[in-house]
């Protein structure tokens, strides 16, 4: 990619003949023995089959570019991050710590998330089938990057051509013309010389003309590739939620209602005890050391439900990094369109202004 850009640099002009390779160089010579400047015909519609194959390449570019709206992935992400936001997983840490009060907590906590969880296997379904549409417009683009590539040559071809071929009338024809005029006492002679300059005036202009239509050829291959990145950025966004955030997310919902269910179990454990306790007052020192060190260990349950708020937070934070970058390729696609519709019309201004 970074070769072919490159190649398409606008500051580059068309490549001297000397530097063709062959292939390319017979397809020169063939357009050099076609020109007649003497068919006017001819001399206009030189290279117009080249034109217009930018022209309507430039056509479908700018119609990709308006018919191309991953708004939808947005509106898809911003659905699953409004889910994920209202799941509230710290509310599991919320609360009194009555165990009647921690088997209501943990049984609506679970109920939310096997019903977040149908709903967001429905969303991974529409954003897999949102990257496989985005990964047919990286392929698209790659092709369009391709045939713009063909296309340019082409119209180097023609300039090539056309310059070569006003070069050789400037060195060697028109000269001859003009001095068979001056030592010439007939008009017909002056007149064969101004018609060559007439001619060959023309002809440089219409060599101009394929030069500004070479130009939207160069532009349009990085704009193409900028819609291209943006496509692959995201893409790569999409992915990184399906394959890996979303299923550690959902691994460490689990991870927490079995810990928590852990604490149940201790809670459970800690009323039998205390009963123990109540009936045996002899070992009432020994019933008080088993509470806490019980305690204790319900308290390590709380770093596992940190992690599981991290990472909340950072799924979170990551469908925000997508939104954020599908925007900026919205805005991308659109100023990519601005751009190729100011530069048609600067082409066909400067062309009515050529023709005038």
């Amino acid at each position: 990619m970074g070769e072919q850009t490159a190649a398409l640099t606008p500051a580059r002009d068309v490549a001297p003949y000397g530097e063709l390779s062959p292939e390319q160089k017979k397809e020169v010579e063939a357009i050099l023995d076609s020109i007649d400047l003497s068919d006017t015909q001819a001399v206009i519609q030189y290279g117009v089959s080249a034109q217009s194959d930018i022209s309507s390449f430039s056509d479908a570019v700018l119609n990709q570019v308006r018919g191309k709206d991953s708004g939808y992935v947005g509106e898809i992400l911003t659905d699953l991050s409004t889910r994920v936001r209202d799941m509230d997983a710290g509310g599991l840490v919320k609360g009194g710590g009555f165990f009647s009060r921690f088997k209501s907590r943990i049984r609506r906590f679970i109920a939310r998330y096997e019903k977040l969880n149908v709903q967001i296997d429905k969303i991974v379904d529409q954003l897999d089938r949102a990257r496989m549409e985005l990964l047919k417009d990286v392929a698209l683009l790659d092709n369009m990057y391709e045939k713009n590539i063909e296309y340019l040559r082409g119209l180097d071809n023609f300039i090539i051509a056309g310059m070569m071929k006003a070069d050789e009338l400037n060195e060697k024809a028109l000269p001859a013309l003009t001095k068979a005029a001056e030592e010439s006492d007939d008009p017909m002679d002056a007149q064969r010389a101004r018609d060559m300059a007439e001619r060959i005036s023309r002809f440089e202009k219409k060599i101009h003309d394929l030069k500004l239509s070479r130009m939207i050829a160069i532009q349009t291959a990085p704009q193409l590739r900028l819609i291209q990145g943006n496509d692959q950025a995201l893409v790569e966004k999409i992915q990184s939620s399906i394959l890996t955030t979303i299923p550690l997310w959902k691994n460490q919902v689990v991870i927490a209602i079995s810990l928590y269910r852990q604490k149940n179990a201790l809670e459970l454990q800690k009323q039998v005890s205390d009963t123990t306790n109540e009936l045996l007052e002899k070992n009432a020192e020994l019933l008080k050391e088993n509470s806490v060190g019980a305690a204790k260990e319900m308290e390590r349950g709380i770093v596992g439900m940190e992690t599981l708020k991290k990472v909340n937070d950072d799924l979170i934070a990551t469908i925000e990094e997508t939104l954020k970058i599908q925007q900026e390729g919205r805005a991308s696609r659109q100023q990519a369109e601005q751009e190729l519709v100011r530069i048609e019309g600067d082409l066909r201004q400067k062309l009515t202004q050529i023709r005038g």
